[in-house]
C-alpha cells in the first residue's frame, strides 16, 4: 500500500514537471516566433491594414504584391547569388582550416602546441582594429572583391576551440590501431576522425554559414560596386530607403508599400537558413561517439 502511494506521488511529480517544462518551452517558442510571424504578416497584408495598425501575427487582407515586387527586382536576385557564393566559399574554407588546425593542435606530440594555441587564443580578445584591418585588406588587393568577405574572417577562434576540444576527447586507441596498420596522419583524419566528427562538423559549418549569410558590416566596408552587394547589404539599403527614394513623392500608399517590401525582403533573407537547418538537425541529436563505442 505504501509503495503504491509512493509510485502515485512520483507519477504526479513527473507529470507536473513535464507540464511545467512544456509550458515554459511553449512560452519561449511563442516569444521567438512572434517577431518573425509579425514580419511575415506585414509582408502579406494590404496597405490599408498596415495603415490601420491591425496587423499582428496574421495577415490582414492577404496580398503578395511585395513579393511580386521582389521577383521583378533583378538587383535583389543578384545580391542573393553573391550571398550564396560567399556563404559557400566562406563555410568551406572555414571548415577546412578549422579542421586541420584543430586536429593538429589537439595532439600532444606537436612541438610548440601550447604556444601556437596561445597565439590563436590571443586574437580572440585582441585585434588590430577596423582601420589596420582595412589597410591590410586594401594592400592585399582585396578591396571591392568578394574575397574580402571571407578570407580575413576565414577562421573563428571560438569554432576552433570547440572543434579542438572535440578532437581531444576522441579515444586514442582508434588512432593507435590505425598507426599499427600503417595509416598516415592524413589517412587517419580522413577515414577515422572525420566520419566520427559529423555532428561537430555540421554544427561548426552551420555557425560559419549563418555568420556569412547574416554579415553586412564587412560588405559595407569593403564593397563599393552595386553588382557585388550581398543580400544583407541590399536589405540594409532598402531599410534605409536608398532604393525607394521616390516613395515620399508618391504619397502615403507608396510609403506603406515600401514597408511591406522591406518586410518581404527580411523574409526572403531568412528563409534559406530556415530551410538548411532541418537537414543538419539530425547531426545535433546524434550520439557523437556512438559509432566508435559500437566499433
Amino acid at each position: 500500500m505504501i509503495s503504491k502511494r509512493k509510485k502515485g506521488k512520483k507519477l504526479n511529480s513527473i507529470s507536473l514537471g513535464t507540464v511545467l517544462n512544456y509550458t515554459v518551452l511553449t512560452i519561449i517558442v511563442i516569444i521567438c516566433l512572434y517577431p518573425f510571424l509579425n514580419v511575415v504578416a506585414y509582408s502579406l497584408s494590404s496597405n490599408r491594414a498596415v495603415l490601420s495598425g491591425k496587423v499582428t501575427f496574421l495577415p490582414i487582407e492577404f496580398q503578395i504584391d511585395a513579393y511580386k515586387d521582389i521577383i521583378h527586382r533583378g538587383q535583389i536576385w543578384i545580391s542573393m547569388r553573391v550571398t550564396v557564393l560567399v556563404t559557400l566559399l566562406g563555410t568551406a574554407l572555414g571548415l577546412i582550416l578549422t579542421i586541420f588546425a584543430a586536429y593538429a593542435l589537439s595532439k600532444d606530440k606537436l612541438k610548440g602546441r601550447k604556444w601556437i594555441s596561445g597565439l590563436i587564443l590571443f586574437t580572440m580578445y585582441f585585434s588590430g582594429g577596423i582601420i589596420p584591418t582595412f589597410l591590410v585588406v586594401k594592400e592585399l588587393g582585396m578591396f571591392d572583391q568578394l574575397t574580402a568577405l571571407y578570407i580575413p574572417t576565414a577562421v573563428s577562434v571560438f569554432n576552433f576551440i570547440v572543434m579542438r576540444t572535440f578532437f581531444r576527447e576522441l579515444p586514442d586507441s582508434l588512432e593507435e590501431a590505425a598507426y599499427l596498420d600503417g595509416a598516415s596522419d592524413v589517412q587517419i583524419l580522413w577515414k577515422i576522425v572525420l566520419p566520427l566528427s559529423l555532428p561537430i562538423i555540421a554544427t561548426i559549418g552551420l555557425f560559419y554559414a549563418v555568420s556569412y549569410w547574416n554579415d553586412y558590416f564587412n560588405a559595407l566596408i569593403y564593397i563599393q560596386s552595386p553588382e557585388k552587394f550581398t543580400l544583407q547589404l541590399r536589405l540594409r539599403s532598402l531599410l534605409f530607403a536608398d532604393e525607394l527614394g521616390t516613395a515620399g513623392s508618391e504619397g502615403l500608399g507608396s510609403q506603406v508599400m515600401a514597408e511591406s517590401l522591406k518586410m518581404a525582403c527580411i523574409v526572403v533573407g531568412t528563409i534559406p537558413i530556415l530551410i538548411v537547418y532541418p537537414w543538419l538537425q539530425k547531426y545535433f541529436v546524434k550520439g557523437v561517439m556512438l559509432g566508435a563505442v559500437k566499433g
